[in-house]
């Protein structure tokens, strides 16, 4: 018989090894685990029950089931953007951050037609913010990894490549995608709202659905069409109902361009104009629009903030007052319906660019006002409106300029250009307001 002893020496000699092991070697440390390592602390897992409707066979009763999903740091106090299907009905919404740590959260805002949330880690020390790259200038073929919450198998990695650009999905009759990025690296079930990534470790689209049978067919949206509609739902005057008049662009260089500051708004007030660079706001860094709106949210009324901006080569300081918004001032959405008869909402640049390169994006016409001034005119549900006079339409906020511009000018009408398929069509429209 074997003596039982033994076992431990060997054991002891085991431990001895593995304890005078080196490091694994550089060459072991690819460049995809240092973009895995690089981005995994800002990627977090989401949990919580909702209730859904059951199958007609079942009688259709409601159930409650487990929900997961994953979501991607993109402020340090714990702003989180996710898939709004991965939120949508949780009554209590449960993160689990990189270290283990499970915290309570709170929807902040969200953007049914693009699927897209933010939610508020409620945290005291914090998080590492996940680095954001582009998606602009993405090539077929090139490698992507994931990083999810996959079957609930927390900070799961996955590796593919680009399979394809520009995928429109409808996964259900309420539920589209436009412009996605389509790939092959594995997303599965709790893989939604976490992020892709580049070999460099930068977020360049967030994984929201799987094509259901298929191998290897994943889609992700755009990083740019998600900043795009992030920084609407981060806008202090959605989240904080404050106001500070300010527009802005990248242009290449560090910081934001001032494209427009609107009429009679705080940044107007104190001298902040079109042109001027802002390379910061209080304590952070600018480089686009929704930097603006992280640096001024949670912000009271009444508070000023330094903002630093380049003028002629000078650097300048400016302290920008915020300012509660009129309890009169109309929604944007609504300011538009009222005054041209349009609802718009922004439209994926990808999509844009592919029916008329010249277009740096445009604004989707979803619905039309009977007997209104852009119906008169003949613009549709389904165009796409890329500018009016002399200006690009965008985003919402070129609208209130150009509405603010038409006042102060006297523009009556106003040019229209939309796009209806690849064709550009144009017309002249009178704002209601302008008539009045």
């Amino acid at each position: 018989m074997r003596c039982p002893w033994i076992v431990l020496p060997l054991v002891t000699a085991f431990l001895a090894v593995a304890a005078t092991r080196a490091p694994a070697s550089e060459a072991r440390r690819s460049v995809i685990v240092r973009a895995i390592e690089s981005q995994r602390d800002a990627v977090v897992n989401i949990h919580g029950q909702k209730m859904v409707g059951g199958a007609e066979e079942d009688g259709g009763e409601m159930r409650r089931v487990n929900g997961m999903g994953t979501g991607v740091v993109i402020d340090s106090r714990g702003y989180v953007v996710t898939n709004f299907h991965v939120v949508d009905g949780v009554r209590r919404i449960e993160v689990t951050l990189a270290s283990g740590r499970t915290v309570a959260a709170t929807l902040v805002s969200h953007d049914p037609r693009t699927d897209l949330a933010v939610i508020k880690v409620d945290i005291d020390t914090p998080l590492p913010v996940i680095t954001i790259g582009t998606s602009s200038d993405l090539m077929i073929g090139e490698t992507v990894l994931a990083l999810g919450n996959a079957y609930g198998y927390e900070h799961t990695v996955t590796r593919g490549i680009i399979s394809a650009l520009h995928r429109c999905v409808e996964v259900s009759r309420t539920q589209r995608y436009d412009d996605l990025i389509q790939t092959d690296a594995s997303i599965n079930p709790g893989n939604s709202g976490g992020p892709l990534l580049n070999i460099d470790g930068q977020v360049i689209g967030i994984n929201v659905a799987v094509r259901a049978g298929a191998q290897g067919i994943g889609f992700a949206i755009p990083i740019d069409d998600v900043l795009e509609v992030v920084t609407r739902l981060m806008s202090v005057e959605r989240v904080d109902h404050t106001w500070h008049g300010i527009v802005a662009k990248p242009d290449g260089r560090p910081g934001v361009v001032v494209e427009a500051v609107h009429r009679e708004s705080p940044a107007a007030t104190v001298g902040v104009r079109a042109g001027d660079l802002i390379t910061r706001i209080a304590d952070v860094p600018v480089s686009r629009q929704l930097d603006i709106e992280r640096a001024l949210l949670g912000r009271k009324a009444g508070e000023r903030v330094a903002v630093t901006v380049v003028r002629a080569g000078a650097e300048e300081r400016i302290d920008l007052p915020l300012a509660a918004m009129r309890r009169d001032a109309v929604p944007l959405d609504e300011r538009c319906w009222k005054e041209i008869g349009l609802r718009l909402q922004p439209a994926a640049a990808g999509k844009v660019q592919k029916l008329q390169a010249r277009y740096r994006g445009g604004l989707v016409v979803t619905e039309v006002r009977p007997n209104g001034p852009a119906a008169e005119q003949g613009i549709k549900e389904g165009d796409i409106l890329v500018g009016l006079h002399v200006w690009e339409t965008i985003a919402l906020e070129n609208i209130s300029y150009i509405l603010d511009k038409s006042q102060e000018e006297h523009l009556n009408p106003i040019k229209f250009y939309v796009l209806r398929g690849r064709e550009t069509l144009f017309g002249h429209i009178v704002s209601d307001t302008v008539l009045r």
